[in-house]
Order: C-alpha cells, then sequence, then structure tokens
C-alpha cells in the first residue's frame, strides 16, 4: 500500500494545493467505494449520495492516562458518527497500536450499511484508542477506558450512541464503560453498552453469535446457488471466537474443515481436521507449525489453498489485487469486516466466485447487540432459544432479500446487500427532509 495523506498533506491539482481530510485513508477510500458502485445501481444523483460520503461527527479526543509506575501517558481516542437517520449510533470500539480516523471512519459507515440490511434501528458509529493493549496491565486499562468514556460523554448514550465491543475489546472493557457513563449521569445505564457480561444485563448467545450467522449464511447461499457437493470443503482463515464459532456450527451441518490459520499461519488437511486439536495444539505452543496431522502453511498462502469455501474471519484488506488470482474457492464467505477489497471483488465476480459479503454474513454479532439493547430498555431477559429463533428469522430474511435483489438485478451478492441498505437509509433522509 502506498502513503496514506494525512491532515496537512496535500497534491498539487491545477497549480493549487488541494488539503485533504484526515479521515481519508485507504480503508475509508474503498469504503467510498462501495457507495459509489450502490449510487450507480441506483441511480443517485450526488446531492443526494453527498452526504453520506462524509461522516457526520468526528471526535478526536486525548485520553491521558497514569500508568503503574506513577507517569502519565496520552493517548488518542476517537469516536465518529456516519449517518443516523434510521436511529442512534451503533458500533464497536477497537484498541489497537495502528488505529487512525480513517479506519474509524471506515468502520462507522460499515455499520450503518450493517444496521440498514438487517433493518435494525440504528445509525454506524464505532471507535477506538491508538494503544497496545497487550503492552498495559489490567488496571492501566481499566484506566485508560474509563478516561475515554469521559471524553466523549457528549455524543453517546442510550438514546445517541451505543457502544459494544470490537478488536482487542471485551465484555470487560464494556462493564467499565457502562459504569463510568452510569456514575457520570448518576443512575445506572445498562443500555449504553451491548456485549457486557450477562451478570449485569449481557445477552444469552452474544458470544456464539457471528459464528452462527456466517455459518447460517454459508448455508442459506449453497441452497441458493444449488451447491450439490455432500460434503463441503472448507478453509477457515482466523481461529478467533468468530472463526471457531463458524467451524464448529458447519462441521455440525456436515461440512468439512479442511484448512485453518491463526497468526503465526496455519494448517492444511484434504482429508479434514480436528479444530479442538488443533486449537489445542496452537494454545500450548502458540504456533500452527509441527502440528503432525496437518501442512504447514505459511500465513499469506492460507486464502490460496484448495477448497470449496473460503472463510475470512481475521482482519481487513486479506484478498487484494496481488493474491486474488491465487484464490481457488468456488464461495468467499466475510467473517471479519472488509477483508475482499474492492479490485478483488471486480476480479471474482468475473470468475463467478460468489462473495457472500460481510454486511450481511457477520451482521449476527449487531443483531444479537439489538437484542441486548431492547432487553436492557426492558428490564425483561429472554431464554437462549428465543435469541436464536429471533436471529435466525431476522438472519433468514436478509438473506432472502439479497439473494432476491441479486438475481432481479443481476448484480454480485455484495452490490445487492449495498443497495438494499443503501436505499434504506436514503429513503429515511428524505422523509426526515432536511433542517432547516
Amino acid at each position: 500500500m502506498g502513503k496514506v495523506k494525512q491532515k496537512g498533506d496535500s497534491q498539487e491539482t491545477g497549480g493549487k494545493k488541494e488539503i485533504k481530510n484526515e479521515w481519508e485513508t485507504e480503508d475509508f477510500l474503498m469504503a467510498q467505494k462501495r457507495i459509489h458502485r450502490a449510487a450507480q445501481s441506483l441511480k443517485l444523483d450526488d446531492s443526494t449520495v453527498g452526504p453520506l460520503m462524509q461522516p457526520k461527527r468526528a471526535l478526536s479526543v486525548v485520553v491521558p492516562c497514569r500508568m503503574d509506575d506513577g507517569s502519565v501517558q496520552s493517548f488518542q481516542g476517537y469516536r465518529v458518527h456516519h449517518d443516523l437517520a434510521l436511529g442512534p449510533g451503533k458500533g464497536g470500539v477497537r484498541y489497537h497500536p495502528f488505529v487512525n480516523l480513517g479506519e474509524i471512519a471506515a468502520m462507522a459507515m460499515l455499520m450503518t450499511w450493517k444496521c440498514s440490511l438487517m433493518n435494525l434501528p440504528y445509525g454506524g458509529a464505532h471507535g477506538g484508542i491508538r494503544l497496545d493493549p497487550h503492552a498495559m496491565s489490567q488496571t492501566e486499562l481499566e484506566r485508560v477506558t474509563r478516561r475515554f468514556t469521559s471524553e466523549i460523554i457528549d455524543i453517546i448514550g442510550p438514546d445517541a450512541d451505543i457502544m459494544g465491543p470490537d478488536l482487542n475489546t471485551n465484555e470487560q472493557t464494556m462493564a467499565w464503560m457502562m459504569d463510568t457513563y452510569s456514575v457520570n449521569i448518576g443512575h445506572t445505564a445498562g443500555s449504553v453498552v451491548t456485549g457486557k457480561p450477562k451478570s449485569i444485563g449481557g445477552s444469552l448467545a452474544m458470544h456464539e453469535a457471528t459464528g452462527f450467522g456466517v455459518s447460517l449464511c454459508t448455508q442459506k447461499l449453497l441452497k441458493h446457488i444449488a451447491f450439490s457437493k455432500n460434503e463441503p470443503t472448507v478453509v477457515i482463515q482466523g481461529l478467533g471466537r468468530a472463526g471457531s464459532g463458524t467451524a464448529r456450527d458447519l462441521v455440525k451441518c456436515g461440512f468439512k474443515i479442511v484448512g485453518v490459520s491463526e497468526t503465526s499461519g496455519g494448517v492444511y488437511n484434504p482429508k479434514g481436521l480436528d479444530i479442538e486439536d488443533v486449537k489445542a495444539h496452537y494454545r500450548e505452543h502458540r504456533s500452527m507449525e509441527n502440528y503432525s496431522k496437518g501442512k504447514f502453511v505459511p500465513v499469506d498462502e492460507v486464502v490460496e489453498l484448495d477448497c470449496d469455501i473460503l472463510v475470512l474471519c481475521a482482519v481487513a484488506n486479506q484478498i487484494h489485487a496481488e493474491n486474488v488470482d491465487k484464490v481457488k474457492a468456488k464461495v468467499v464467505v466475510e467473517g471479519a469486516n472488509a477483508p475482499t477489497t474492492p479490485e478483488a471483488d471486480e476480479v471474482l465476480a468475473k470468475r463467478g466466485v460468489h462473495v457472500l459479503p460481510d454486511i450481511l454474513s457477520n451482521s449476527a454479532a449487531v443483531t444479537v447487540g439489538y437484542f441486548e439493547w431492547v432487553q436492557s430498555l426492558m428490564g425483561l431477559f429472554w431464554n437462549e432459544k428465543e435469541v436464536y429463533d429471533r436471529l435466525e428469522q431476522l438472519v433468514t430474511r436478509a438473506c432472502d432479500q439479497v439473494f432476491a435483489t441479486s438475481s432481479e438485478h443481476k448484480l454480485p451478492l455484495r452490490d445487492s446487500a449495498m443497495r438494499l441498505a443503501l436505499q434504506r437509509v436514503v429513503e429515511a433522509r428524505k422523509l426526515r427532509g432536511l433542517y432547516p
């Protein structure tokens, strides 16, 4: 990737210097390309789609934190709202050394389309802090989390912006955020976050939601394209919560897992792998190397393995212009956010590879987050069967709508999903009108 221009960077345009917005990083520009394609499909004019090409608001904060050794370090934090036409903002909070405003703005935009596609009453939001959580103690993480929550308190709330866990954050992070917000307003407000511990209002099935949803969407797609193989072979990139859950559910449904990977690399066995055995090896050795029941695969080559279905549950930009021609899978399922670049999308579409887009295939987590928000507001909690039944109903409905749109308009699945999501947001904005 080339150098990303940040605020203050400029380029010559007809003898004049054009200042670029600080969020216009490569991640954000790729997110804009998705909107352009959907807008062209809907024949939207610039005045309609223009406001959706930028975030509604972006808050940048400095987060000072007293470290365990008594020193004070400052970290950069962000909270971005993309569009709120459908309801309050909803989106995660990530902790990572390379967090930047463009990445957070792109994720907020992605959440707009995900919530819209699932017919959830939310707009898109996201947040993060630029830090290395693995280099900090639990007490330091608590202090920085509480200070960050205090710094952004003016734009969050159960009716304004609901936060959830994302990269390197978890239910403990959400508990600290909920408590900090509640202390500041004088009463408990469990619905300001989702993904919190069950003992303080978290929903059942939250941890398993993403894997369940990815697996369910995969099965719905194979039925839609009339995929007839009895035991489809699957490679899963990323064995975290989403990847492990997807593997478990797919095996139950008769799929064969032939390849898996972690950050250190992957293993491949065309005869099939025992996922729990692979995970046990990785926990013991912190590496996939020397696993006796499969061939070690370098991490960059995992997406090139021979399989029917490639499930991407790691990080963004895993299939791109440089490696897309080496992808052998007939179906690509996005369990992670934005793992396929727009350029790679076009190549895969021309080859007839079906790509199940992230705003559909990994939407189950935000959907159960919506369930948790509703339960917290009502003070009435559902049992596990009720949660799964409601989740399956919403995911199935979204799949059916995307597949029908794809067939009707002869569009790839991502363009179909984006068309539906953008259409709903545009309609909401039109009905609400422009103030003043």
